[in-house]
């Protein structure tokens, strides 16, 4: 198995019914690059939240698991960790998870001035994202270089 993306896609297929079993979510999987080290990481997710005893147990269920379907080549870390208070929102089911809930977009160049935007994500499709603020602003997918829940501290 070759590619991130591919990568991605298997750990996250042989994850999600441990997570399940578990009483888990599996909000988010990354296979990345850090430096010279690989990182597989994997975000958890439960209605009661998720605290340092349960990313060991994800953590002690998945190794196995992954050693047994042995599927990536290079040497990496594994990491599994909650999504935070500022969960990342990368996909269209973490859009619907957060749908009503105040955002921070991130852009990677200024659209109306402001390369940082903070509202109420109402709506989305395939090419935009739209959150209100004192207005409706929509904001092409591909012009958004992060995006996370916004919190108030």
């Amino acid at each position: 198995m070759k590619g991130a993306g591919s990568i991605v896609k298997k750990a996250t297929e042989i994850a999600e019914p441990v997570a399940r079993e578990l009483g888990y979510t599996l909000w988010d999987v990354e296979y990345v690059k850090e430096g010279a080290d690989w990182y597989l990481r994997y975000t958890i997710d439960s209605e009661e939240g998720i605290g340092i005893e349960d990313c060991e147990k994800m953590s002690r269920a998945i190794d196995p698991v992954l050693d047994e379907y042995d599927f990536i080549e290079d040497a990496y870390h594994l990491e599994v960790s909650s999504p935070g208070l500022e969960r990342d929102i990368r996909t269209d089911w973490h859009m619907e998870k957060c749908m009503g809930e105040k955002i921070s977009v991130k852009l990677y160049a200024p659209i109306e001035g402001a390369k940082a935007v903070i509202g109420v994500l109402t709506a989305f499709d395939q090419d935009n994202v739209v959150i209100t603020t004192d207005k409706e602003i929509s904001i092409p997918r591909k012009a958004i270089a992060k995006m996370n829940v916004y919190f108030e501290f």
